[in-house]
């Protein structure tokens, strides 16, 4: 099928979608969470065949990493569906509503989008948490992965549109566009009428070309070049534990510390436990002059690499003289994803937070919670560094419009 005759299909199941109750939705996500665990091992072969041709291409160690299955992966993927099933739907929430002076009831719904088109790289995992948290929210899902994890995603689509056929639900609400063409992305990006929203998630490229060229409205999510800035006021021990965390807990994720700058006041007492800690995990530094001062391992930094976004060993580090300095270089170099400010100053959290633009602003905390599931929403469809309509994590909400519903009785105006 074209990309176009798949969207008609999505429009179908759509409108099949905005109907159903939350029993059959969430039954439906149940039976495909069960599948998943069920049907595992074939969902894994089809995931080593991309991963050999990922290794035979040369594709990075942290590509490869995005890119891996194994049974405990899949279990925490039906995992996420599971616990999907019971957040409350935000189909049908009243937003806000009022009786007006003369007598009309006013109500502002949440419905769903209607068709989501979601292209993505690499990761499989993605292709579940989109199914569901569109079907949750009642949208149809078009789905555009990577070819390098082209079998992976196949697999997993199969095993979902069985389970949610089997559910009742029409098995077009999930579908999978070809991964081998470039055609079907820009047939997806210039579907305005079929597709309702688009979100594009991976690097920075991808994301600016949908951006630019689709014609369809685009919800961004965006690159993560995170900042953690130990302040003056930091208590040395806990921000050394902080930005450990930061960088190394997951190194391929968006919300991962790609930068560290601290203040001048601090550097002594912070950085060499800091570049001792970073050494041990493995993580090269690329520093400022004065960073290198304390060690013969750091990297001369350059231009480039305090805007990189590396998702991978790689960190740089900069020393500040001001908290001014810290948010100027913010403003700078980051991607208004997540920042981080450690400081026992209540004065200068406040301050930094008033004065960073970011989706979210961390005060002694992990760039690393910046995610749907750590807030408490669920598998998430991104992390929107826009501002309008969704910003920071998107959760069920976030993948709905609104109407307004008028109820008058013969009302004339």
């Amino acid at each position: 099928m074209t990309v176009v005759e798949q969207a008609r299909r999505a429009r179908d199941a759509a409108a099949d979608l905005a109907t159903a109750t939350r029993t059959v939705k969430d039954a439906a996500l149940v039976a495909m969470a069960d599948a998943l665990v069920a049907r595992t091992p074939e969902i894994l072969t089809a995931n080593e065949a991309d991963l050999a041709a990922g290794r035979e291409a040369g594709l990075s160690a942290a590509v490869l990493d995005r890119l891996a299955l194994d049974a405990g992966r899949v279990a925490d993927i039906a995992d996420a569906l599971r616990q999907m099933a019971a957040l409350p739907d935000p189909v049908g929430e009243v937003v806000r509503g009022s009786t007006l002076p003369n007598g009309l009831e006013l109500r502002q719904i949440r419905v769903p989008f209607g068709v989501v088109g979601i292209i993505y790289e690499a990761r499989p995992n993605v292709t579940v948490d989109a199914a569901g948290i569109c079907l949750k929210s009642g949208n149809a899902a078009l789905l555009r992965g990577s070819s390098s994890a082209a079998h992976s995603n196949a697999a997993l689509v199969a095993v979902l549109r069985d389970a949610v056929a089997g559910a009742g639900l029409p098995a077009d609400a999930v579908q999978l566009l070809d991964a081998g063409s470039r055609d079907s992305v820009k047939e997806l990006m210039r579907a305005r009428g079929l597709v309702d929203v688009l979100i594009p998630r991976g690097g920075a490229s991808l994301i600016r070309t949908v951006v630019e060229e689709s014609t369809v409205p685009v919800i961004e999510t965006g690159v993560g070049n995170c900042h953690v800035y130990v302040d003056a006021a930091a208590d040395v021990a806990k921000a050394v534990a902080v930005t450990l965390n930061a960088k190394t807990q997951r190194l391929s994720t968006c919300n991962t510390a790609e930068s560290l700058l601290v203040h001048a006041d601090v550097a002594d007492a912070f950085l060499p436990p800091m570049l001792a800690a970073l050494a041990e995990a493995g993580v090269a530094v690329h520093g400022s002059p004065e960073v290198a001062a304390y060690s013969a391992a750091v990297v001369p930094a350059t231009e480039e690499d305090f805007a990189t976004e590396y998702l991978s060993a790689d960190i740089s580090v900069a020393v500040v003289d001001s908290l001014d300095a810290a948010v100027a270089h913010i403003r700078r170099f980051g991607t208004g994803h997540t920042e981080a400010i450690l400081t026992d100053s209540t004065g200068a959290a406040r301050e930094f937070v008033a004065r960073v633009d970011a989706a979210a602003v961390m005060v002694n905390a992990s760039t690393r919670f910046t995610d749907g599931g750590e807030f408490g929403f669920g598998a998430e469809i991104g992390i929107s560094t826009q501002k309008l309509h969704a910003r920071g994590p998107m959760g069920l909400p976030e993948l709905t419009s609104t109407k307004y519903v008028v109820t008058g009785d013969g009302h004339l105006r």
